[in-house]
């Protein structure tokens, strides 16, 4: 009897205890960490953020920071004209009150340098310029190692010998990546050239359409460009299905979806890192209004800003790769092995820490004959950034 008093009592204690846990109230939940302080990043684009091109990339590398970094505010302007940078510029920094303006276009150079001046507590970053201040960095993710790439795998696949190349405007970035690509032409197809036409803009899909078509039609049976838009990849894969083949390298953005029958491969950029990159030593205080003067990136494949690939899953159109190791060519130093090899070689030397290999290594010569670089000599920095010439092989001249 003792026994059976004794667990009735002992079950209404567990019982009343299991309540009374139940009934009382729950402590607070511990509140979200706040940053100690917030960022504002504005961006400044040059062309509208649905182009599939460079801005389109721009746009993707800012929210990829703005999802990552709690303590960072974004804004941004598409479309902005070159011509109006200033209005834009002031705009940031007076009305918006952006702590670091990113101005994503060449041609915005000398107003951001203006504005650096006018507002010399706002920190600035242009995209692809070489004008500096102490509250004025700039930064580059060039394509030149990738644009070799694929010019290697067009001089394969030509059977005309003619490549065509739609070009946006005559700068010396834009030059750089079409030399790249007619060197990777001509080291796979010695006598082939590549026919250029401009446009004069970055973005302009129709008259995209009518260089690539004109380009068809006076023999080019491949096409790689700098236009942001797949135009050029559509135009090639309509040609495709007429049964007329045009192989294409895509731009900047993975457009290999718009040809699955002509993009072998193309260009692809991830700003995200470097954004990631400039923004963190902003927010640390590693960057200030003070210490830009000398800052100046310029990420490649090594870094992992530029990579190869007409989608991000394939750094090359599987079908194509029976072609390209179909191919085959002889190397002075690797000897013969396929042209789907090569490519696969120059990736793993370009990525190395040393750069193995580089596109712009001499013997060079320009579309007039002239030696531009000797044998073994490689063009610095400063050379890339300023070219203003054409090698062996191109057609067509740089307006002035």
């Amino acid at each position: 009897m003792k026994y059976r008093t004794f667990l009735a009592v002992l079950t209404l204690v567990v019982i009343a205890a299991t309540l009374g846990a139940a009934c009382a109230p729950k402590p607070p939940a511990p509140p979200t960490p706040v940053p100690e302080k917030m960022l504002k990043a504005c961006y400044i684009y040059v062309g509208p953020i649905g182009d599939y091109g460079w801005t389109h990339a721009h746009n993707e590398g800012r929210l990829y920071v703005e999802k990552k970094f709690p303590w960072l505010q974004t804004a941004y302007a598409e479309a902005v004209p070159e011509a109006d940078a200033d209005r834009f510029l002031d705009r940031f920094v007076v009305e918006e009150k952006c702590d670091v303006i990113f101005t994503t276009s060449f041609g915005y150079m000398d107003a951001t340098l203006a504005a650096a001046k006018k507002y010399p507590n706002t920190i600035f970053f242009h995209c692809s310029g070489f004008q500096r201040a102490p509250n004025s960095g700039n930064y580059f993710a060039d394509f030149y190692q990738v644009y070799y790439l694929n010019g290697l795998m067009a001089g394969a696949l030509t059977k005309t010998g003619k490549v065509g190349y739609v070009a946006a405007h005559p700068i010396p970035e834009v030059v750089r990546h079409i030399n790249a690509f007619a060197l990777g032409v001509r080291a796979t197809n010695p006598k082939a050239t590549v026919d250029v036409r401009w446009l004069f803009a970055w973005f302009d899909p129709a008259k995209a359409r009518e260089a690539a078509e004109a380009l068809i039609a006076a023999g080019a049976d491949v096409l790689a460009f700098t236009e942001d838009s797949p135009t050029v990849v559509q135009v090639g894969q309509e040609y495709v299905k007429k049964g007329q083949p045009v192989y294409t390298f895509s731009h900047y953005s993975p457009m290999e979806k718009f040809g699955t029958d002509s993009a072998v491969s193309g260009q692809l950029i991830n700003w995200g890192i470097l954004y990631e990159d400039m923004l963190t030593k902003v927010y640390l205080g590693v960057y200030n209004n003070k210490n830009l003067q000398d800052v100046d990136y310029w990420w490649l494949m090594r870094e992992g800003a530029a990579m190869l690939g007409g989608s991000f899953e394939n750094p090359i159109n599987p079908k194509f790769v029976d072609a390209l190791k179909a191919k085959k060519v002889t190397d002075p130093l690797l000897g013969e092995l396929s042209v789907y090899d090569l490519v696969m070689k120059r990736i793993a030397q370009m990525k190395d820490p040393a750069m193995l290999f580089d596109p712009f290594t001499g013997p060079i010569k320009d579309q007039d004959g002239k030696e531009r670089l000797k044998a073994g000599q490689r063009a610095t920095y400063g050379e890339l950034l300023s070219v203003d010439w054409f090698v062996e092989g191109v057609v067509g001249k740089i307006p002035r």
